[in-house]
């Protein structure tokens, strides 16, 4: 199966169920999500680092390339990605995988 993408979203902590349940609703088959801890940036802004939470949830969606940008989409407008400091979306071709759902068929 070479026809599938790789969506990686990362939120504010507590975020996470908001956009899983917006990317589910778009037409993602499932998701993935753990936690994870933010640096950087952080440290870079010395006395004013304490306004930035640390703490991160990390969301993977493995789904079709056809449906890959309208759940993309879902996700950047219920996690307000759209806006500076709410986290940050991407995507990635997957060259090979298996145990998609759809191998099982």
């Amino acid at each position: 199966m070479n026809d599938l993408k790789l969506i990686t979203c990362i939120v504010q902590r507590g975020k996470a169920e908001k956009v899983i349940d917006a990317a589910l609703l778009a037409g993602a088959p499932g998701a993935t999500y753990f936690y994870g801890r933010g640096t950087g940036v952080r440290q870079k802004l010395g006395v004013l680092s304490k306004l930035i939470v640390p703490e991160k949830e990390i969301i993977q969606i493995v789904i079709k390339e056809n449906m890959a940008d309208k759940v993309f989409d879902a996700i950047v407008k219920a996690g307000k990605l759209d806006k500076k400091g709410q986290g940050f979306a991407y995507i990635h071709k997957i060259d090979r995988a298996i145990g998609f759902l759809e191998d099982y068929a």
